[in-house]
Parts: structure tokens; C-alpha cells; sequence
């Protein structure tokens, strides 16, 4: 009989998966859902900064600083939970289900919502996920300052919580292993790799701007297996696997590249949420067939740290170069 239970953030999860931050984990309905579903852990569906700065401070004066704050006010702010109904879904969801309960702050800047944090805890969240990004766009400042920005807020939010916290980040980063050491320094508990954000668009008939977003296709898994491959040997920071993971073999691939966990949204959104017993199902009949009694067995099996020695350019640049001159 094999074991799929893990750990991620201190906290003991029956299984790997999570279901991400998303319209599937807005209600204590659609989470007690997923747990019913089997997932191991939700994240509740993020708070944006941008509401605490609209209830605690002038949100129309503050987008001047702010300026990716303007697509929020003109359409998703009024979608977004207040901090107080954030904080009263918490503590509902937690009486209603047994499966850890993470919650989600959407994040520009270091200086606003600390207090937030504190609430978010005393509401009873097991952990926090930071969900971090902005945009460079100030020619006098270099990627150093802008990475300092992760750790401003990851240091603000650690300093006012002691239940585990984790960040949730884009792919954009100069230096990734860099940025991620030092954020290991601060206290980081745990890496989401890589958040899916909108993109901006042009409708050309109404000359207006606009945002678009489309749900990850399976070709999406690699740049994540590369980047959890590289960075789980080393970071102390539990790794959440996110976006392109649409079956049981892709979680079985990152799970041996090193992750902890697994977070699904656009699989769930197109399959439905059975689909999270089918892969239970898959990756137990896999480990079966390997021998394997629990994850532990094989985590990290063929990260960088283990592969390098025999084939150091499999994650690093020479196999794309392989692939490249065998087109014709």
C-alpha cells in the first residue's frame, strides 16, 4: 500500500495536490468541494493589495504610485473580497474542512497590508502565500532594487506571523537562484513556480486597451520542471509546482525534479475536480509499479543536484542546442 502523504510548510497533507488560487476556492462550498474532490490543501482565491488600499487609504490617489493598480480599479476590483469577508471565509472554511487551508494576498509593495497579514493568522489560516509581481518601469531603477521589493514584503509580512509563509512569483527574474538565496536568508518557507498573470491587449475596432488571459497548455511543464529541477537541491524553502500540469504523469515528472506539491487551476477548470482522484489513482499505480512506498522514496530523485554528475546539460542550454541542429 503506497503513502502519497507529503509536507509543505510544516504542515501534513494527505496528498501533493493543491487546488491554486482561483474561482475554485472563492467559497467555503466550492472548498469543501475540492476537498471532497481529494485534494490535499486549497489556496483560497487571492485578496488583492489593491483592495486594502481602496478600504484603508485612497486608492484613486494611490494608483499614481501605483500604476498597475488601473486595470484593477476599472474592472476586477469590485469581484474581489474586502479584507474583513476574506477573513470570515477563512474561519467558516476552516470549521467546515479538515485539509489545510492557505490563504492568498496579491501583492505590488511592502507598506500596506501587514496588518492584514495578522488578521489573515488570527482568522486561522495555516499558512500565507504572497502572490508578488511588478512591473519594471522606472528607467532609473535596476533589477536589484526591483527583486528588493520580494524581499521588503517577505520580511514585513514574516515580521508580523509566525505561521509559515510562502511566495508565489513570476518567471521574470534576472537572477533566480540569486533572489531565491536570498530570500531563504529572510526566513522564506516555501516557492510557487510560476504564477499566470494577465496579459494587456488592444482592441483595434474600439482603439481601447484591454487584458486577456488563457489557461496553461501542457507545454507549459517544462520551463517549471527545469526551474524546480535547479533550484530544489539546494533552497530550504518547500517548492509548489504551478501552471502546465494537466496529468498524473506531469506531477510524477516534478515530484521527481523535486517539488513538494503540486498546484492545479486550468486542468480542474476544463476536466472538472474528479480529475484529482484519477491522478491519485495514476500516481499510486505508478509508484506501485516502481516499488515506491511512499513520495520521500523518489522527491528530488532526478533534480540537478542527483543528474549533473553523468548530465549536467540536461536542464542547462546544450539540449535545446541538440534539438535544434537535428531540425532541418
Amino acid at each position: 500500500m503506497v503513502n502519497l502523504e507529503t509536507k509543505y510548510l510544516g504542515l501534513t497533507l494527505k496528498n501533493p495536490i493543491i487546488v491554486a488560487s482561483s474561482g475554485l476556492t472563492k467559497s467555503t462550498n466550492k472548498i469543501k468541494a475540492c476537498e471532497d474532490a481529494g485534494a490535499g490543501a486549497v489556496v483560497i482565491k487571492s485578496l488583492f493589495e489593491e483592495v486594502l488600499a481602496k478600504d484603508d487609504f485612497d486608492l484613486v490617489k494611490s494608483t499614481y504610485d501605483h500604476p498597475e493598480a488601473y486595470d484593477y480599479m476599472r474592472s476586477e476590483i469590485k469581484m474581489q473580497y474586502g479584507p474583513e469577508k476574506y477573513c470570515d471565509l477563512i474561519s467558516k472554511t476552516k470549521e467546515q474542512v479538515k485539509i489545510p487551508v492557505i490563504a492568498s494576498i496579491n501583492c505590488i509593495s511592502s507598506k500596506w497590508w501587514e496588518g492584514y497579514a495578522e488578521k489573515i493568522q488570527r482568522a486561522g489560516a495555516d499558512a500565507l502565500e504572497l502572490n508578488i509581481f511588478s512591473i519594471a518601469t522606472d528607467i532609473t531603477k535596476d533589477s536589484q532594487s526591483m527583486e528588493q521589493l520580494y524581499i521588503e514584503i517577505l520580511e514585513a509580512v514574516k515580521n508580523k506571523i509566525s505561521i509559515p509563509v510562502s511566495l508565489k512569483i513570476g518567471k521574470q527574474i534576472t537572477s533566480l537562484p540569486y533572489l531565491i538565496n536570498q530570500l531563504d536568508q529572510h526566513g522564506l518557507n516555501g516557492l510557487t513556480l510560476f504564477n499566470r498573470f494577465t496579459e494587456p491587449d488592444i482592441d483595434i475596432n474600439k482603439l481601447e486597451l484591454r487584458t486577456t488571459f488563457a489557461f496553461s497548455t501542457h507545454e507549459d511543464l517544462h520551463q517549471i520542471l527545469r526551474w524546480v529541477a535547479l533550484l530544489s537541491p539546494w533552497t530550504k524553502a518547500n517548492i509548489s509546482a504551478t501552471t502546465g500540469i494537466h496529468t498524473a504523469e506531469g506531477i510524477i515528472k516534478l515530484l521527481l525534479a523535486g517539488t513538494t506539491t503540486v498546484q492545479l487551476a486550468s486542468v480542474l477548470y476544463n476536466e472538472g475536480l474528479g480529475v484529482i482522484k484519477k491522478f491519485i489513482t495514476e500516481i499510486e499505480s505508478w509508484m506501485e509499479s516502481k516499488n515506491f512506498k511512499t513520495i520521500e522514496e523518489f522527491r528530488g530523485k532526478l533534480n540537478f543536484g542527483n543528474t549533473y554528475k553523468y548530465s549536467p546539460d540536461l536542464f542547462l542550454r546544450t539540449q535545446f542546442m541538440d534539438k535544434v541542429k537535428d531540425v532541418e
